[in-house]
């Protein structure tokens, strides 16, 4: 499996009416490292406004030889009013709590992936960071396997799209791929 090919990594962002369930965008986020495994999920908008805070939805193995590691299986959004909006996400591992932009929005991004283990256990993505309109930087709780990729640009987050690989039953299992 060739596992980095230029990404979509859909980070649906941007200029959406705040107040107004946020159905327009003025920009698509991307970034270059994400996967190609699996199909995108449906576009999820906030209710009201912008992006805040985020969480990660991430799964170990602490034995791979009985079963695979996914790494990154979702992502969360929390925006201002506490509301929560969720994307496709994979079937596997355990929430970790919401990390918020202490000011402002959350504004771009920059993905980890591990590249392609050939015959071992491929991940894809392991982790996510978030830049905010006040200059904070949260990085994910996820995996520290592979290597941050470039931010990219930016612009008010609003939405995202997710790429999850279905599960594969006896086979290798990647989970989330891109965003």
């Amino acid at each position: 499996m060739m596992l980095l090919t230029p990404a979509i990594l859909i980070l649906l962002l941007s200029l959406c009416t705040p107040g107004t369930g946020a159905s327009e965008y003025t920009s698509v986020l991307t970034v270059p490292n994400g996967a190609r495994w699996g199909k995108g999920g449906s576009w999820q908008f906030c209710r009201s406004g912008y992006a805040n805070g985020l969480a990660l939805k991430i799964n170990f193995s602490l034995f791979p030889t009985i079963s695979y590691d996914t790494a990154l299986n979702g992502i969360r959004l929390q925006h201002r009013d506490d509301s929560v909006t969720k994307f496709l996400m994979g079937e596997w591992g355990t929430w970790t709590s919401f990390q918020v932009c202490p000011g402002g929005y959350l504004i771009s991004f920059s993905l980890r992936t591990e590249k392609s283990q050939g015959g071992g256990d491929d991940t894809a993505a392991t982790n996510t960071q978030f830049r905010c309109s006040d200059a904070a930087v949260l990085v994910g709780d996820g995996l520290s396997w592979g290597r941050f990729g470039p931010w990219s640009k930016s612009c008010n987050i609003c939405s995202l799209q997710t790429k999850v690989e279905p599960p594969q039953g006896l086979q290798d299992d990647t989970a989330l791929s891109n965003v």
